[in-house]
């Protein structure tokens, strides 16, 4: 993990354990599929890469709710809704 851009920086075993709880979350490699549907998903929604990239692995790991601030509230692409995780309680959804 690259520790040096955040302010204050962190120490590597911070930021490992940081990234270990991120890892419980059984990540998808970013394979050919996620990349297929990334690419169809930029050009139909008109997102940026890195935002059709999130969108297709939500999609691809059949997720209900994309949790983000980025993208418009309770915009749905195929089966994911995006959910402004700030105002929303965890038990509205």
């Amino acid at each position: 993990m690259v520790t040096n851009k955040l302010q204050p920086g962190m120490d590597p075993q911070s930021a490992r354990e940081d990234g270990r709880f991120f890892l419980v979350r059984h990540p998808i490699p970013v394979h050919a599929r996620v990349v297929e549907e990334a690419w169809h998903i930029r050009g139909r929604y008109k997102l940026s890469w890195w935002d059709a990239l999130i969108v297709s692995a939500a999609q691809v790991s059949d997720c209900r709710y994309l949790l983000t601030e980025d993208l418009q509230e309770n915009w749905k692409m195929g089966n994911v809704e995006v959910i402004n995780p700030f105002p929303t309680p965890p038990e509205s959804l």
